[in-house]
Protein backbone atom coordinates (compact mmCIF):
# COMPACT_ATOMS: atom_id res chain seq x y z
CA UNK A 1 0.00 0.00 0.00
CA UNK A 2 1.10 3.50 -0.68
CA UNK A 3 0.36 6.68 1.23
CA UNK A 4 -0.61 9.81 -0.69
CA UNK A 5 -1.71 13.27 0.40
CA UNK A 6 -4.81 14.74 -1.10
CA UNK A 7 -8.56 14.46 -1.31
CA UNK A 8 -10.31 11.10 -1.63
CA UNK A 9 -12.84 12.57 -4.06
CA UNK A 10 -10.14 13.70 -6.49
CA UNK A 11 -9.95 10.03 -7.54
CA UNK A 12 -13.67 9.65 -8.27
CA UNK A 13 -14.29 8.20 -11.75
CA UNK A 14 -10.54 7.48 -12.12
CA UNK A 15 -10.49 4.33 -9.97
CA UNK A 16 -12.63 2.70 -7.29
CA UNK A 17 -13.00 4.92 -4.22
CA UNK A 18 -13.54 3.29 -0.82
CA UNK A 19 -15.84 4.81 1.80
CA UNK A 20 -16.09 3.47 5.33
CA UNK A 21 -19.56 2.33 6.31
CA UNK A 22 -21.56 0.54 8.98
CA UNK A 23 -24.35 -1.98 8.82
CA UNK A 24 -27.17 -0.07 10.50
CA UNK A 25 -30.33 0.52 8.47
CA UNK A 26 -32.99 3.12 9.14
CA UNK A 27 -36.77 2.57 9.05
CA UNK A 28 -36.82 2.90 5.26
CA UNK A 29 -34.13 0.25 4.93
CA UNK A 30 -31.44 2.73 3.92
CA UNK A 31 -27.92 2.44 5.29
CA UNK A 32 -27.07 5.05 7.88
CA UNK A 33 -24.21 7.09 6.48
CA UNK A 34 -24.02 9.82 9.12
CA UNK A 35 -20.44 11.06 9.06
CA UNK A 36 -17.04 11.09 7.43
CA UNK A 37 -16.52 9.99 3.85
CA UNK A 38 -19.82 8.03 3.92
CA UNK A 39 -21.73 11.26 4.61
CA UNK A 40 -19.78 12.97 1.84
CA UNK A 41 -20.75 10.15 -0.56
CA UNK A 42 -24.40 10.40 0.54
CA UNK A 43 -24.37 14.14 -0.18
CA UNK A 44 -22.86 13.61 -3.64
CA UNK A 45 -25.06 10.64 -4.52
CA UNK A 46 -28.33 10.65 -2.54
CA UNK A 47 -29.37 7.22 -3.85
CA UNK A 48 -26.40 5.40 -2.26
CA UNK A 49 -28.00 4.81 1.18
CA UNK A 50 -30.92 2.97 -0.46
CA UNK A 51 -28.60 0.98 -2.74
CA UNK A 52 -26.30 -0.02 0.12
CA UNK A 53 -29.24 -0.74 2.42
CA UNK A 54 -30.67 -3.21 -0.09
CA UNK A 55 -27.32 -5.00 -0.37
CA UNK A 56 -26.92 -5.18 3.41
CA UNK A 57 -30.45 -6.57 3.82
CA UNK A 58 -29.75 -9.23 1.20
CA UNK A 59 -26.12 -10.18 1.98
CA UNK A 60 -25.16 -8.70 5.37
CA UNK A 61 -22.59 -6.08 6.32
CA UNK A 62 -19.86 -6.71 3.74
CA UNK A 63 -17.77 -4.92 1.12
CA UNK A 64 -19.85 -3.96 -1.92
CA UNK A 65 -19.33 -2.10 -5.19
CA UNK A 66 -21.84 0.72 -5.49
CA UNK A 67 -22.59 3.09 -8.34
CA UNK A 68 -19.76 5.33 -9.55
CA UNK A 69 -17.24 2.64 -8.49
CA UNK A 70 -17.68 3.58 -4.86
CA UNK A 71 -16.76 0.71 -2.55
CA UNK A 72 -18.62 0.33 0.75
CA UNK A 73 -16.07 -0.84 3.33
CA UNK A 74 -17.67 -1.74 6.68
CA UNK A 75 -15.75 -0.91 9.83
CA UNK A 76 -18.62 -1.03 12.34
CA UNK A 77 -22.09 -2.40 12.88
CA UNK A 78 -23.61 1.02 13.54
CA UNK A 79 -22.67 4.65 14.18
CA UNK A 80 -23.23 4.38 17.93
CA UNK A 81 -20.62 1.62 18.24
CA UNK A 82 -16.87 2.06 17.90
CA UNK A 83 -15.18 0.62 14.82
CA UNK A 84 -14.51 -3.10 15.21
CA UNK A 85 -11.03 -4.38 14.33
CA UNK A 86 -12.52 -7.78 13.40
CA UNK A 87 -14.84 -6.11 10.88
CA UNK A 88 -11.91 -4.03 9.61
CA UNK A 89 -9.83 -7.19 9.04
CA UNK A 90 -12.70 -8.96 7.24
CA UNK A 91 -13.41 -5.91 5.08
CA UNK A 92 -9.72 -5.67 4.15
CA UNK A 93 -9.72 -9.31 2.98
CA UNK A 94 -12.95 -8.77 1.04
CA UNK A 95 -11.55 -5.62 -0.60
CA UNK A 96 -8.47 -7.49 -1.81
CA UNK A 97 -10.66 -10.32 -3.17
CA UNK A 98 -12.88 -7.82 -4.99
CA UNK A 99 -9.87 -5.98 -6.39
CA UNK A 100 -8.41 -9.27 -7.67
CA UNK A 101 -11.77 -10.29 -9.16
CA UNK A 102 -12.24 -7.01 -11.03
CA UNK A 103 -8.51 -6.69 -11.82
CA UNK A 104 -8.45 -3.07 -10.71
CA UNK A 105 -4.96 -1.60 -11.07
CA UNK A 106 -5.62 0.99 -8.36
CA UNK A 107 -8.04 1.45 -5.45
CA UNK A 108 -8.04 4.47 -3.17
CA UNK A 109 -9.22 4.57 0.43
CA UNK A 110 -9.10 6.81 3.49
CA UNK A 111 -7.48 5.79 6.76
CA UNK A 112 -10.43 3.58 7.85
CA UNK A 113 -11.82 4.29 11.28
CA UNK A 114 -9.20 6.92 12.10
CA UNK A 115 -11.40 9.99 11.80
CA UNK A 116 -14.62 10.18 13.78
CA UNK A 117 -14.26 6.44 14.48
CA UNK A 118 -11.39 7.18 16.84
CA UNK A 119 -9.00 4.36 15.89
CA UNK A 120 -5.29 5.03 16.06
CA UNK A 121 -3.59 5.07 12.65
CA UNK A 122 -0.60 2.90 13.69
CA UNK A 123 -2.99 0.09 14.74
CA UNK A 124 -5.05 0.35 11.54
CA UNK A 125 -1.94 0.64 9.39
CA UNK A 126 -0.51 -2.60 10.81
CA UNK A 127 -3.73 -4.42 9.85
CA UNK A 128 -3.85 -2.96 6.35
CA UNK A 129 -0.16 -3.58 5.62
CA UNK A 130 -0.65 -7.33 6.04
CA UNK A 131 -3.00 -7.48 3.03
CA UNK A 132 -2.84 -4.36 0.87
CA UNK A 133 -0.24 -4.24 -1.88
CA UNK A 134 0.91 -1.36 -4.10
CA UNK A 135 -2.47 -1.21 -5.90
CA UNK A 136 -3.96 0.42 -2.82
CA UNK A 137 -3.52 4.12 -2.15
CA UNK A 138 -4.27 5.42 1.33
CA UNK A 139 -5.26 9.07 1.04
CA UNK A 140 -4.27 11.23 3.96
CA UNK A 141 -5.82 14.65 3.64
CA UNK A 142 -4.22 15.85 6.84
CA UNK A 143 -1.52 18.35 7.49
CA UNK A 144 0.58 17.81 10.64
CA UNK A 145 -1.41 20.52 12.45
CA UNK A 146 -4.78 18.91 11.66
CA UNK A 147 -6.91 17.06 14.17
CA UNK A 148 -6.77 13.56 12.67
CA UNK A 149 -10.15 13.54 10.91
CA UNK A 150 -10.22 11.52 7.69
CA UNK A 151 -11.74 12.90 4.51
Amino acid sequence: MRMVSGNLWDYLEQCPVVITTGGQLNRRGHCSMPRGCAAQARQRFPHLPAQLGALIRQHGNHVFVLDHQIIAFPIENGPMEPPDLGILKRSTRELVELTDQHQWPQVVLPRPGCGSGGLEWPVVRSILERSLDSRFLIVDSQNPADTGETP
